[in-house]
């Protein structure tokens, strides 16, 4: 009852870019499946008591989180593109940037969006970003329009982390919730810790991207031989094997999903050491990979973006520590 309550009205509010279908949809596998559940259940006074406490604990939350600030655009087609070296621009296919205002979102546990932001990435003059340009212009090709030194692997390893990174997580928590036997109060405290440590890693990285506004490898690469930086060659014809979402390098929201993540989970099993598979669902569903830790599975979704073509290295690596700082927050 608390999960429907909660579910049923956010999916019916579902704004653009999504259509509403999209929305519609969801309320109806959701009904679906309240409808099982509660049918599994024997009628009487334990039941209704449930489903009342149930519906007190949505209203409460729905209440508390009314003005968070969720509620922002996400399109923004008037966003101010840069000019300079270093400076965002619209990606290719997306004349927009992405929820310009999500780090105003209020966020579970953290104290403000800005309570781990990184120190700045690199200056595109610097030895360490042109390290970067190098790794994901020879790895991060289309392998059509552009060559790739990726191996096979590594092309499995970024289709298979292309999937949204709360779904994968929770998939993974299921996992193993289920091979450890976890019981439902259990559960609930895991899926509640994660997902809110989740929600705040993207309050925090959006925070992190609009402050620092820093540029995608895909715009880098394409205007390289105008950076400023004698050692990087530009290919105006360079394209990513992914295609690239609509905001900002630094940092990674994939690797910080990633750290906090496999902190809230090292955290609430008392060890990173967990061995796992898993296989990934749309768009490249079917894809099964198997890990010993929970760590393990954040560096290979972190690596998995510079692969992919879509994000520089250190956008990655500092999204991993950021992430990490709100796995800890969350789970204490």
């Amino acid at each position: 009852a608390a999960a429907r309550d909660v579910m049923v009205p956010l999916l019916s509010q579902i704004p653009a870019p999504f259509p509403p279908a999209c929305g519609a949809a969801g309320v109806q596998s959701v009904e679906a499946d309240y409808a099982a559940a509660l049918n599994a259940i024997p009628d009487g006074r334990a039941k209704t008591r449930g489903i009342e406490v149930g519906k007190a604990a949505a209203a409460a939350i729905l209440a508390l989180r009314a003005a968070d600030g969720a509620d922002t655009p996400l399109i923004d087609p008037g966003y101010p593109q840069g000019t300079h070296p270093g400076e965002y621009r619209f990606t290719p296919g997306t004349p927009f940037a992405f929820a310009p205002g999500w780090e105003d979102v209020t966020p579970f546990v953290l104290r403000d969006s800005s309570q781990f932001r990184p120190g700045p990435p690199y200056a595109v003059t610097s030895r360490k970003y042109t390290a970067d340009f190098a790794e994901v212009k020879r790895l991060g090709g289309d392998d059509i329009t552009t060559p790739s030194a990726r191996s096979a692997e590594q092309t499995e390893i970024a289709l298979f982390w292309v999937e949204s990174s709360p779904l994968q997580w929770n998939r993974i928590a299921r996992t193993v919730s289920a091979d450890t036997q976890l019981d439902l109060w259990e559960q609930a405290r895991l899926f509640g810790l994660l997902n809110m440590a989740l929600a705040d890693g993207y309050v925090g990285s959006f925070e992190t991207k609009y402050v620092y506004n820093y540029w995608r490898p895909v715009t880098a690469i394409q205007t390289g031989d105008t950076d400023g930086n004698p050692d990087t060659t530009g290919d105006p014809t360079w394209t990513p094997l992914r295609p690239t979402p609509p905001n900002q390098d630094y940092a990674s929201g994939h690797a910080i999903e990633g750290g906090a993540g496999a902190e809230v989970l090292k955290q609430f099993f008392g060890t990173d050491q967990m061995s796992f598979s898993m296989t990934s669902g749309p768009p490249f569903a079917g894809i099964t990979r198997s890990f010993t830790s929970f760590s393990q599975a954040a560096r290979e979704s972190a690596d998995s973006r510079v692969y992919a073509g879509i994000h520089f290295r250190s956008a990655c690596e500092d999204g991993l520590v950021l992430g990490r700082k709100v796995g800890q927050r969350a789970y204490t």
